[in-house]
């Protein structure tokens, strides 16, 4: 008993000392955008509701930019033109907070289970690292409604999907009726044939859509004919923190960027992604599927900031899960855990900032585009784990080959272990 005692004092300090040091690092790495998206939010709600405009017209003083989401967004955020403006942020923030614990919880629980860690320590060490990481400060920072919509999705792809619950598909839907780009959702249920999730997502997201416009015909008339098409409110393609597949194309010649390029690059990665999906999801490994799935929507959308990839977070989480689930001492533990140090590193350095006013050269094309190799590298190589066939089952025969490598060789350790690809029970 006192051991343990010892040990849990132990691991209160450690914790209490990593969020000093986070919060060190913060105060000198974070850049303070006061909410900046939030206000956007919140001023063209309050122009819509109490001045009388359209919300699609309100433009923030001195900037092009505007609200730029569908009306369902609109309807959902709809109770924010009744808060305080520090209400607002409060809200936002704690709704962040919240789901993030949760989220990581699911992900990051069975990795603390098999390894016999003390489960609310990995969680705070885990809670603390994603204080750091870029993405996440800049959601936290801009207002942003990142985590919300990941949130939706891992509850269908993680907890329900996996049981075959009927409901399974409608997070993904309402994600998909508040912001586009996770749309690619929909196409992964539909490239890995679960028509029935796949349905009732677009069941879903058509419903949301249509409340929304019997609601608001004349918003849902300028989104969806005009505001939707003005790529002007978005922001500069060729910006670096634009980091996706467009962006690099438009930062290798900002005035005359080429579509073409950039569509083929799109098509190349999406074959990847539908391939490794589809071997993601024969594998059973639903986690997997959603990692590779937000690293593709990153790459292809045409606009991501550096806050949308938090989407990133599962696929660095994974890297983790996979690399204990490795035999001790073994160079597979240590090229997954040295990937995973990585590419954490890189997400939370700013690293790309570094060539924010001169992105030419060679040293420009590589550094000003490094999540974007971050996110393909992820893309390409993040292991898939085949999901345990219970001894007995007679399922032994028919399971799925190693998923793993791609030349079908199943490492022993994997073979051998006993644990879930990930576990969410």
């Amino acid at each position: 008993m006192v051991q343990g005692a010892s040990r849990t004092v132990a691991q209160v300090v450690g914790v209490m000392l990593l969020a000093v040091a986070v919060s060190a690092f913060l105060s000198v790495a974070a850049v303070r955008h006061g909410f900046f998206d939030l206000q956007v939010y919140y001023g063209a709600l309050n122009w819509w509701v109490h001045d009388g405009g359209e919300i699609y017209d309100y433009l923030r003083p001195l900037t092009q930019y505007g609200f730029t989401y569908p009306p369902f967004a609109a309807l959902v955020m709809l109770p924010m033109a009744y808060l305080p403006w520090l209400a607002a942020i409060v809200v936002s923030v704690a709704a962040t907070v919240v789901v993030t614990v949760v989220l990581f919880w699911w992900l990051i629980d069975p990795i603390s289970r098999r390894a016999g860690w003390t489960r609310w320590f990995v969680l705070a060490v885990a809670l603390c690292l994603a204080a750091a990481y870029e993405p996440m400060r800049e959601t936290v920072n801009f207002g942003q409604v990142n985590m919300l919509l990941l949130f939706l999705v891992a509850v269908d792809l993680l907890r329900l999907l996996p049981r075959g619950n009927r409901w399974a598909g409608v997070g993904i839907g309402l994600a998909t009726a508040i912001k586009l780009t996770p749309g690619v959702f929909i196409v992964y249920l539909l490239v890995t044939r679960r028509w029935r999730a796949a349905v009732t997502s677009m069941v879903t997201a058509a419903a949301a859509t249509l409340v929304a416009a019997a609601l608001f015909p004349d918003a849902s008339r300028e989104f969806w004919t005009e505001a939707l098409w003005n790529t002007g409110r978005v922001g500069e393609l060729a910006f670096v923190s634009n980091q996706s597949l467009r962006g690099v194309v438009a930062r290798l010649d900002p005035e005359h960027p080429s579509t073409l390029a950039w569509l083929v690059l799109v098509l190349g990665t999406l074959v990847l992604w539908a391939w490794r999906s589809r071997v993601a999801a024969a594998a059973g490994d639903e986690a997997t599927g959603l990692a590779l799935t937000g690293a593709v929507m990153c790459l292809v959308s045409p606009v991501t900031w550096v806050h949308h990839l938090v989407w990133l977070l599962p696929a660095l989480i994974l890297l983790v899960d996979n690399a204990m689930a490795a035999s001790a001492r073994t160079p597979r533990r240590r090229l997954l855990l040295a990937a995973a140090f990585v590419g954490y590193g890189l997400l939370t350095s700013r690293i790309v900032w570094s060539w924010e006013q001169d992105f030419t050269g060679l040293d420009g094309f590589l550094g000003s585009n490094a999540y974007v190799w971050t996110s393909l590298a992820l893309l390409a190589f993040l292991p898939v784990r085949r999901r345990p066939v219970p001894p007995g089952s007679g399922e032994e025969a028919s399971a799925v080959p190693q998923l793993d490598e791609p030349d079908g060789r199943t490492p022993a350790s994997e073979r051998n272990r006993v644990g879930g690809p990930l576990s969410v029970r």
